[in-house]
């Protein structure tokens, strides 16, 4: 017997066996993608005395310190806090939950005059409007096209990378949508002024701050991966930060014959 999950009035199935990681891991070296000139991820050997922490050069265990910038370095999730001066608006204390029903869609920006490419909300829903169930959870995972490989590793600073229209996270706040995974860098351009508007409106900050949302950026979903509805698990470290490194799992949720 396969477990069960519960979404708008149907129960549907799932394999916790056969899970889809669409996460980008942190390793040292150049062919790691990067953004918003961050340093690239490093890991140190720690030294103390005759002790070195490393089997390779003779070390009984190998024992390392990690240099990671969360919003620059491989996949990451975020909180309100990303924009907010609230100590208490950390990753840590406001994704409490990490099991959520969430919809793939597949969508290609969209050149603007002034030379930038956008994912545009009428292309998000024109997207949703080919699946058959249409229902909208509280998790929408957008993949751009084209979906090449070099997003893996690709170096994003300076380029102007692709982003979303603002209107696109008001209509997910409009329907509920709590988590938004993306495999940009960034739901706003690289450089607006500091108006992040796509982040502010996503959040509602900072009128009415949408606590428990999260927006997952840097993740690569492989083509073998087909549009439709997944059950999303989001796995974080406990850091007390407004941002850190993350794991989004999916997995196929499926109904069973007699559904």
């Amino acid at each position: 017997m396969l477990p069960t999950f519960p979404h708008a009035g149907r129960t549907y199935t799932y394999d916790p066996a056969a899970p889809l990681d669409i996460s980008l891991p942190l390793a040292p070296g150049p062919d790691q993608v990067n953004c918003f000139w961050a340093e690239p991820v490093q890991f140190d050997t720690i030294r103390v005395g005759s002790f070195v922490g490393s089997v390779a050069l003779g070390g009984s265990t190998n024992y390392q310190r990690v240099h990671v910038t969360p919003h620059g370095n491989g996949t990451h999730t975020e909180c309100y806090g990303h924009i907010s001066s609230d100590p208490a608006a950390t990753l840590n204390q406001c994704l409490r939950r990490f099991l959520f029903v969430a919809r793939l869609v597949s969508v290609a920006p969209r050149p603007q005059p002034n030379g930038d490419h956008v994912v545009l909300l009428a292309d998000v829903q024109a997207a949703l409007a080919t699946q058959l169930d249409r229902s909208i959870p509280e998790a929408l995972v957008l993949r751009t096209l084209p979906n090449d490989a070099a997003k893996r590793t690709r170096q994003y600073s300076g380029t102007n990378p692709t982003y979303i229209e603002p209107a696109l996270a008001e209509f997910l706040v409009k329907y509920n949508v709590q988590h938004l995974m993306l495999d940009l860098p960034s739901v706003d351009r690289e450089e607006d002024a500091g108006q992040l508007l796509a982040h502010h409106a996503f959040w509602q900050y900072p009128a009415q701050p949408r606590r428990e949302a999260t927006i997952t950026e840097l993740i690569f979903v492989p083509d073998a991966v087909a549009d439709g509805l997944y059950l999303l698990n989001i796995q974080i470290t406990s850091l007390e930060l407004d941002a850190s490194p993350s794991k989004p799992v999916l997995y196929c949720l499926s109904l069973p014959p007699e559904a």
